[in-house]
């Protein structure tokens, strides 16, 4: 069998704005490959480049291990390596330049690599693993030690012969997700997850994944690992691992990192019932849609398994943008799923996209109001951002240009033409969030005049920034107006 060096292309350092947030998730994908080929007999090692301070660092163990293969094996559970950013890219093909050096077989699965594959053989990869990696990986990586040379039978599969592009057919994903081992926890060095976690946050979370892929269509998420079948672990065997981790790494919370959790009716039901017979007791947070959160007793059943907060997919407060979206959902929808959320003390909070082909200054508008309205706990804004295999990049994909990635998750470039300039969007998050920031500090006011029981260092806190976020936002917004001029 084969000694086999796992890797990834994530380098959080590269990412000034995720290292500022220092709240780091171990490559659980990557983990799940490192397991399953052990389970195969191969050994396995992981150079995790999470803290990494460059590509180099892959030198070491390529020296030390001298291992026959180097496989990067990005985490597709985790939205910063679904947005294929140029700096990680480019880390990737240093680490790979390293590896053929050392005479590896090189091996690439990602999200980048899917939608670019051949790039990824132009600079120096002997095979790109499309779309779910795992079972591929295992065939492949046997098919070599085989000293077999036809490939064409592994579906999942690019690579270059002849100097010709051989794609395979494409492989189906996994159904039965309970017959994959545990992700090889053993193999990574959980401590500067921990340490950096305490500092940020005062407690430390980890992730875990339940599902694979989402059945919605809106056109413009890319799937290009799990796709649109929708597969899940059953509630037996997400708490084995739920304990397993309590005793290995004492985790105080978990986010559960599927595109949507517990769509399977029944699903949470079960679950915290298995919780609360194995006496498991620790908080999480969640990604639903906002229509999926209105259905009977699904609420209830997450706060009593201890869920704290529920990312949704609000996007828009324009129904004529979610519309065009493909969303599938109601403005009215995101306004109820965030009274039922507070009412059973569930942290509502929102993912907002700007910048979508259409969205006029009465949309934007529509947004800021329903932030402002309904005050979720945390909001994550970005702009539009095509990615390959969608219908939104089909959309746009000719305005592209040599411009079609970020070099970090920070830089939030428009990278097609729309209603204004790119520079009135990156002016438009900084108002947003100020806005928000000071809408919040208003409703601090009102509960502390109202209650004055309830007061509370964080909530006298909140209540005093108002003193900062109010002339800042008005600041803001003056700017966002100067910038408001239709793009030619």
């Amino acid at each position: 069998m084969s000694k086999i060096l796992f890797s990834h292309s994530y380098f959080m350092r590269f990412d000034p704005k995720q290292w500022a947030t220092g709240q780091p998730y171990a490559p659980i994908g990557t983990l799940y490959a490192a397991a399953l080929m052990r389970q195969n007999g191969h050994e396995v090692s992981l150079l995790d480049t999470m803290f990494a301070y460059g590509p180099e660092e892959v030198i070491l163990p390529l020296h030390n291990q001298h291992p026959e293969f180097f496989v990067i094996y990005d985490d597709g559970f985790n939205y910063l390596t679904k947005m294929c950013l140029t700096n990680m890219r480019e880390a990737a093909f240093e680490m790979m330049k390293f590896a053929k050096q050392s005479g590896c077989t090189v091996i690439v699965s990602s999200s980048d690599a899917t939608d670019h594959f051949e790039k990824y053989l132009q600079e120096g990869a002997d095979f790109v693993v499309l779309g779910e990696a795992e079972q591929t990986l295992v065939e492949l990586v046997q098919a070599i030690n085989n000293k077999e040379t036809d490939f064409l039978s592994i579906p999942g599969l690019a690579y270059e012969q002849k100097g010709a592009v051989i794609k395979t057919m494409r492989r189906s994903v996994m159904k039965e997700l309970d017959e994959l081992p545990f992700p090889a926890w053993d193999i990574i060095d959980m401590a500067p997850y921990r340490k950096i976690w305490m500092k940020s946050r005062g407690y430390f979370s980890m992730n875990m994944a339940t599902t694979r892929g989402c059945p919605f269509k809106c056109n413009w998420c890319a799937k290009p690992i799990y796709g649109n079948r929708y597969n899940s672990r059953s509630p037996q065997n997400v708490v084995a691992e739920l304990k397993l981790l309590q005793e290995k790494f004492a985790f105080d919370h978990i986010w559960f990192c599927d595109d949507i959790f517990g769509l399977k009716p029944g699903w949470v039901h079960e679950f915290a019932d298995l919780l609360e017979k194995e006496n498991i007791i620790f908080r999480f947070k969640i990604q639903a849609r906002a229509d999926l959160l209105l259905q009977q007793d699904y609420i209830f059943d997450l706060a009593r398994a201890g869920c704290e907060n529920i990312w949704m997919g609000a996007e828009s407060g324009s129904q004529k943008i979610l519309d065009a979206m493909d969303k599938g959902t109601r403005v009215e929808q995101i306004f109820e799923a965030t009274r039922l959320l507070k009412k059973n003390n569930i942290h509502p909070s929102f993912f907002i996209q700007f910048g979508y082909p259409g969205e006029t200054k009465e949309d934007i508008m529509n947004t800021i109001n329903m932030i402002n309205t309904l005050l979720p706990y945390e909001i994550g804004i970005s702009v539009s951002y095509p990615l390959p295999g969608t219908q939104f990049y089909e959309k746009v994909k000719t305005q592209l240009n040599d411009k079609s990635n970020w070099t970090d998750s920070d830089e939030l470039a428009l990278m097609f033409s729309n209603t204004y300039a790119p520079a009135f969007y990156k002016q438009l998050h900084r108002y947003v969030h100020k806005s928000y920031r000071k809408h919040l500090a208003l409703e601090a006011i009102k509960t502390l005049v109202r209650r004055p029981a309830t007061l509370r260092f964080t909530k006298m806190k909140k209540a005093v920034s108002l003193l900062y976020y109010s002339p800042t936002a008005w600041i803001a917004k003056q700017k966002l107006q100067q910038l408001e001029i239709p793009a030619r």
